[in-house]
C-alpha cells in the first residue's frame, strides 16, 4: 500500500528553500551592485595578467542586470597575453559567473518568466539538459544568462550545470582570444 500525500504538504517549501531563495537573490543584487561599482576598474583589473582578466570576467558574467565588458577585455588583453591563457583565465571566471543567472532562477523569483526567449530556452534547457547548455555558452549572445535561470528554475545540480557551462565558456573564449590576438596583432603590424 502506498501512503497518499496531501497536495497540501507536497506544494509547501520548506523554510529552508526558502531561505537559499532569499540568500541567492541578495547575492545576485550584491554581485550586480558590485560590478556596476567596479566598471570603472576594468585598467587595475588589467594590469593584474591572467587574474585580472579572471575578476574582470567573473564580474561581467555575474551582473545579471547591468552590462559589464568582459568580452571586450578578453578581445584586447589577448594581443598582450598570450591567448590561450587569457581564454583558460576568463572561461573560469565566466563560468563561475554564470552561477548568479543559475541562483536567480533556483530562487523562482524568475523576473524574465513570462518572457517568450525565456519560454525558449528553457523548453531548450529541458529537452536537450547539458548539450544545449554546452552550445549556448559557446556562442557570444546576451542571452546566456536566461540559460542559467532556465537551469536553476529546472533545479538542474548545479554542479552538472557549472560542468556544461565550463566547456562552452571555453570554447567561446578561445575563438575570441585567438581573434583579438590575430586582429591586434595585424593592426599594429606584428604579423605579415
Amino acid at each position: 500500500m502506498v501512503p497518499s500525500s496531501t497536495p497540501d504538504t507536497k506544494d509547501k517549501p520548506k523554510w529552508t528553500t526558502n531561505l537559499l531563495r532569499i540568500l541567492a537573490i541578495i547575492v545576485v543584487v550584491g554581485i550586480t551592485v558590485g560590478g556596476y561599482m567596479l566598471r570603472d576598474q576594468v585598467e587595475k583589473f588589467a594590469a593584474l595578467g591572467y587574474p585580472g582578466i579572471f575578476f574582470m570576467v567573473l564580474i561581467s558574467y555575474a551582473t545579471i542586470l547591468v552590462p559589464v565588458p568582459g568580452l571586450a577585455m578578453v578581445f584586447s588583453m589577448s594581443g598582450l597575453l598570450h591567448p590561450l591563457g587569457v581564454a583558460i583565465a576568463a572561461a573560469l571566471g565566466g563560468s563561475i559567473g554564470e552561477i548568479s543567472g543559475y541562483f536567480a532562477g533556483y530562487s523562482g523569483r524568475a523576473v524574465i518568466e513570462n518572457w517568450k526567449r525565456y519560454e525558449i530556452i528553457t523548453n531548450w534547457v529541458k529537452k536537450y539538459g547539458g548539450p544545449a547548455i554546452l552550445v549556448l555558452a559557446a556562442l557570444p549572445n546576451p542571452f546566456f544568462d536566461v540559460v542559467g535561470v532556465a537551469a536553476g528554475v529546472l533545479k538542474m545540480p548545479i554542479h552538472k550545470f557549472f560542468l556544461w557551462v565550463l566547456p562552452g565558456q571555453l570554447i567561446k573564449m578561445l575563438y575570441i582570444a585567438y581573434a583579438g590576438s590575430l586582429s591586434i596583432n595585424w593592426i599594429l603590424g606584428s604579423h605579415p
